[in-house]
């Protein structure tokens, strides 16, 4: 037993026999933290109701892992007496993949903890489903800039000048792409903000109405009627008006159809028949019920107003055209004259036409 002692301290004293063992030692370390530390807490994680941890550490285990591997490998390096720059290289080649490795593990681990908090967001949140690719992308280049950072700083490089450098040309590339800058900005604001979704009706200010086919960084693009795809940047749509026909309580809309009946009508009669084309007339909801209003005495008429339900916005243009034939069928049919403008002309005398 003491020659045994013995051997290993003097192997371990040993300048030639130091990386060997340094290696061990890091390879030791990370197939204790590869079979052991991370089983168990793999273990410990299955009794968890929530897979978020399960992602945290299938997206950190191989950085922890390469990094005891890496370390070592370093640390042997430069136990072993090279010139300066091999040395160099080689530990700033080290120190650069570890970097590599750490940020594809936090990416990952960005990705799965969004995506989590996104299933347990709140109403009114700012991480939902919807803006999970947002703030992914958002984490991913801010990953992606520390990485660049430290990859720099592996190498010893001076980072002043090259900072400096981007500013200039940052706010060079500012005032050239100032409308693409806007509406990328925009379109991060509309993501976070959710005026509407991929789905929704909608009519901006300038008239347009079409469903929300895509919802992109610089554009979004609507789908019209007339099956035209209109594809608008997104600063304008944000410094708009948008009526969103979709959202809200329900799905449901209401349509208004505006009819006249003239004076002397039976208006109780006028509200049967009103009533009895919303109910004969496809796509018409019956909850909640059709409804007449008697709005005003005009010039020529009483004016009405039909009040109906429809399930979808889309279904807004047949519903229209239907009521509307049907109004006017049936009041042809039960003698509701419609009133129009027109004009009596009273000739108070002849002119004398003997002279």
């Amino acid at each position: 037993m003491e020659w045994i002692t013995n051997s290993l301290g003097g192997w371990a004293e040993a300048s030639e026999y130091r990386p060997l063992i340094i290696l061990g030692v890091a390879a030791f370390a990370a197939l204790f933290a590869r079979v052991v530390f991370f089983r168990f807490v793999e273990i410990l994680t299955r009794k968890t109701r929530t897979d978020l941890d399960d992602k945290l550490i299938l997206a950190l285990r191989p950085p922890v892992v390469w990094s005891f591997l890496l370390a070592g490998t370093g640390l042997a390096v430069r136990d072993l007496g090279l010139d300066t720059t091999t040395t160099f290289v080689s530990t700033a080649v080290l120190k650069t993949l570890a970097v590599l490795l750490w940020a594809r593990g936090l990416m990952g681990a960005s990705e799965g903890l969004f995506e989590a908090a996104s299933r347990r967001a709140a109403k009114g949140s700012w991480i939902q489903p919807r803006t999970v690719p947002l703030f992914d992308i958002v984490a991913k280049v801010l990953v992606l800039g520390g990485a660049v950072y430290f990859g720099f700083v592996s190498w010893n490089i001076n980072l002043t000048s090259w900072i400096a450098s981007a500013g200039i040309v940052g706010i060079a590339v500012g005032f050239a792409a100032k409308d693409t800058l806007a509406n990328l900005f925009s379109g991060v604001f509309i993501l976070a903000d959710a005026p509407y979704q991929i789905g929704d009706f909608i009519i901006l200010d300038n008239g347009i109405r079409g469903v929300v086919t895509d919802i992109g960084i610089r554009s979004t693009r609507l789908l019209t009627r007339d099956d035209v795809e209109v594809i608008l940047p997104n600063a304008v749509i944000a410094n708009g008006k948008i009526v969103n026909e979709t959202q809200g309580p329900h799905e449901k809309m209401r349509v208004r159809v505006q009819v006249a009946a003239a004076y002397g009508s039976d208006i109780d009669r006028v509200r049967e028949v009103l009533l009895s084309c919303a109910e004969e007339v496809e796509n018409v909801s019956p909850e909640p019920t059709p409804r007449v209003r008697f709005r005003s005495f005009g010039d020529s008429g009483l004016n009405f107003e039909l009040l109906a339900w429809i399930d979808e916005p889309v279904y807004r243009g047949r519903v229209l055209d239907a009521l509307n034939a049907k109004v006017y069928k049936r009041f042809n049919e039960e003698g509701i004259e419609i009133p129009y403008a027109k004009q009596d002309l009273y000739i108070k005398e002849f002119p004398d036409v003997r002279k």
